[in-house]
């Protein structure tokens, strides 16, 4: 009875240590993976599978997740819930910092990239080339109606056309609040929040008379739309860039030195293309590869 008592209990023993080292070996395993998230929109989905398509082809596993707008993203970000995600530098100066005076380009990147780091601990790698920036759209009949140029043409009639954008713009610094403070006098009837893969085709409807565009939106180009000069340089650059943590980028000099090599490969046309190649209805992770084919980076 207690030879068997003891085999027993070595049994157990064995299971235990073996849980352990199961556990372990698992535990490993998750903290190798690289942890993607991205925005809830076609360009997001597209940048998030195409830097997990182009990590996975040098060798690193990838998760790639998609999560709401881009608090959520930067949340999951600093609260070490994910690796990185692709975010544009207008986004980081007003939507996160709450900055309101507009500067260059270059003087943005090296602003957030600086405060990022000494404020949360993340850090911005080189852009991807393409400025993504808010612009107001009209279609051609709108414009010779009214006779536009700019935006600030629109302040007289403002008051008879409504504005459709995402629900993001209409509260964030960098869009209706700041522009409305900008462009004194401009008041819309109504201003239409809705998904941005429906505001286009609420402005050829005529459902809206000015839609809150993105510069590298493909379906300017398809409807053939005009883009109001921004006469007040209200809006501020919004170049992308993978973000991560300090820590994981110290981590992994290998990771940093892979995505640096995506610096200013992409162009707004680029984007335009792949953007509208989604939006009438290829996958975007087919669409993600394909970017990286055309650029000869897998």
């Amino acid at each position: 009875m207690k030879k068997r008592t003891k085999i027993l209990s070595l049994a157990v023993s064995l299971i235990l240590v073996l849980a352990v080292f199961t556990g372990c070996s698992s535990s490993d395993e998750d903290s190798k993976t690289v942890r993607i998230v991205h925005k809830n929109y076609t360009e997001q989905r597209i940048l998030g599978s195409m830097l997990g398509q182009y990590l996975d082809a040098k060798g690193y596993d990838t998760k790639v997740s998609e999560l709401g707008g881009s608090m959520l993203c930067f949340n999951a970000l600093d609260n070490g819930e994910a690796d990185m995600y692709a975010e544009y530098t207008g986004t980081g100066y007003c939507g996160i910092l709450d900055e309101t005076e507009i500067l260059p380009a270059d003087e943005t990147y090296d602003y957030v990239k600086k405060v990022f780091e000494e404020k949360y601990g993340i850090t911005w790698l080189k852009p991807l080339g393409f400025n993504n920036t808010y612009v107001f759209s009209v279609t051609k009949e709108t414009l010779a109606k009214y006779d536009l140029e700019t935006i600030s043409d629109l302040i007289p009639y403002a008051g008879e056309m409504s504005l459709g954008s995402d629900a993001e713009f209409t509260s964030r610094v960098d869009g209706l609040p700041g522009l409305l403070k900008v462009y004194k006098g401009l008041e819309f009837e109504s201003n239409k929040s809705m998904d941005q893969g429906l505001t286009y085709q609420a402005l050829i409807d005529g459902n809206i008379d000015v839609n809150v565009s993105f510069a590298t939106d493909g379906r300017i180009a398809k409807y053939e739309l005009v883009n109001l000069v921004d006469d007040k340089n209200f809006f501020p650059p919004y170049y992308v860039t993978p973000i991560l943590k300090l820590d994981f980028a110290d981590a992994n000099p290998e990771i940093v030195a892979a995505l640096e090599e995506l610096e200013n490969k992409f162009s707004d046309e680029d984007m335009q293309k792949y953007n509208l190649m989604v939006d009438e209805g290829e996958n975007p992770e087919d669409v993600a590869k394909k970017m990286l084919e055309d650029k000869g980076l897998i």
